[in-house]
């Protein structure tokens, strides 16, 4: 079977049968052609739909209960809605207050518009020239209380 009486005058040839080998690769081949479609190979993004032109004119008003935190590159300080809750290092007085007004929320029955659910929605805002470890630790603080959907914005396009 593995070898073969070839005419050499040395004796028997050693030959390998590969075709045990090929009925492996092919198997493999057809296992990795049936996972390949599972595997989730997008990133789902919401981005925002081209205003009507009606729409463009009509004076839009902020939202009240828009929560945005700010990263100052400067001194590295976290505010909400402009008030100041600790630094980039430090992120649990950001916690406790975005657990207090989630809290009020709840207690209160501020539901996103159209749902049932307690509007959590933040929105972080940063330089481009801040640090990726910085922007991820206020973001952890953020999912830490409880906020979903949190929302990225840039503080300047133009650097």
């Amino acid at each position: 079977m593995g070898m073969s009486t070839g005419g050499s005058k040395g004796g028997a040839t050693p030959s390998i049968n590969v075709t045990p080998l090929i009925d492996v690769l092919l198997v493999l081949l057809i296992i990795f052609m049936v996972i390949t479609p599972l595997k989730p190979s997008r990133f789902e993004a919401k981005v925002p739909a081209e205003p009507k032109p009606e729409e463009k004119d009509a004076i839009v008003k902020p939202n009240p209960l828009t929560l945005v935190i700010a990263i100052n590159n400067t001194d590295k300080s976290v505010t909400l809605n402009n008030e100041k809750y600790g630094d980039v290092t430090n992120t649990e007085d950001l916690t406790n207050k975005l657990n207090q007004v989630f809290t009020e929320r709840t207690n209160n029955g501020t539901f996103r518009e159209g749902t049932n659910e307690v509007e959590k929605t933040v929105f972080v805002k940063a330089p481009r020239s801040a640090k990726y470890g910085e922007v991820v630790r206020v973001i952890d603080a953020a999912k830490t209380a409880g906020a979903q959907p949190i929302g990225l914005q840039i503080d300047d396009l133009a650097n």
